[in-house]
């Protein structure tokens, strides 16, 4: 199993204004990872050599990633791709939120929030590259800790959480997160922290989203679900980079609030 990504980095230096309401919209619609690629691509003018060279992955397999051939890249190409490139590694990856890495809402001003999906301990779901369904977009207060992070939702299903304290999260919950690797240099993991976590198998062609209550200890990092369900298990990340037992764990997201609005 390969260590949680907790440090993405950025190499993008640039002041950019942070894409409005439609434009993340529109973004969020653009469902093949590869197209976003070529559309960065072509923004900067690089060559593919360029990009190549710059990313220090080969030729031959840049080549089939802007053709589409490579549904899902191996390891972290992705993350390598999106540092190169200087956006974020959500968005090159899914296609939520927005494109820059350097978006800077104000805490006092409403930001577009993307539903990004659903999360549910022990759900491995097949990554749908051709999903063309409309995402719900929410408009929410910038985060007070984090003003700077990208905001996304994830809806709750199942009972891994439900004995987590003080509140417990419930199914029909919705967790309002930052985007841990906007957070991750400033807030590294801690314990008790609760996260979504990203594992995936199959080379990334399946995956499952959950939440999760962080444990350090000097050997690994552990994530808990707090269920009074026996059934769920934790997730056991070693520190031994060469451990694999072929999932790749990722956090993407620092929970901060959970809400439940009524039904009218």
């Amino acid at each position: 199993m390969q260590s949680p990504l907790m440090d993405l980095k950025s190499t993008n230096n640039s002041k950019k204004s942070k894409p409005d309401f439609f434009s993340e919209i529109m973004m969020a619609g653009m469902t093949e990872w590869w197209e976003r690629l070529e559309k960065k691509r072509e923004e900067l003018q690089w060559s593919k050599a360029e990009l190549a060279r710059r990313s220090g992955i080969n030729y031959d397999s840049i080549n089939k990633y802007l053709r589409g051939d490579i549904s899902q890249p191996r390891g972290n190409i992705l993350s390598t791709l999106a540092e190169t490139l200087g956006v974020s590694a959500i968005w090159l990856r899914e296609g939520i939120g927005a494109e820059d890495t350097e978006a800077h809402p104000s805490p006092s001003r409403l930001v577009s929030v993307i539903v990004a999906g659903r999360v549910e301990a022990g759900a491995f779901r097949e990554v749908d590259q051709f999903d063309q369904s409309e995402r719900i977009v929410l408009s929410m207060p910038a985060d007070d800790r984090f003003p700077n992070a990208r905001l996304m939702a994830f809806d709750v299903s199942g009972d891994s959480m439900n004995d987590l304290k003080p509140r417990p999260i419930l199914p029909g919950d919705r967790a309002i997160c930052v985007a841990y690797e906007d957070t991750a240099q400033e807030m590294p993991l801690r314990d008790g922290m609760v996260v979504v976590i990203e594992r995936t198998l199959g080379g990334g062609h399946i995956r499952e989203w959950s939440i999760k209550q962080v444990e350090i200890y000097k050997d690994r990092t552990e994530f808990h679900p707090r269920s009074t369900n026996t059934k769920h298990k934790p997730i056991i990340v070693p520190n031994d980079i060469d451990a694999d037992d072929g999932s790749h764990v990722e956090v993407i997201g620092l929970v901060r609030r959970i809400v439940n609005d009524l039904p009218l």
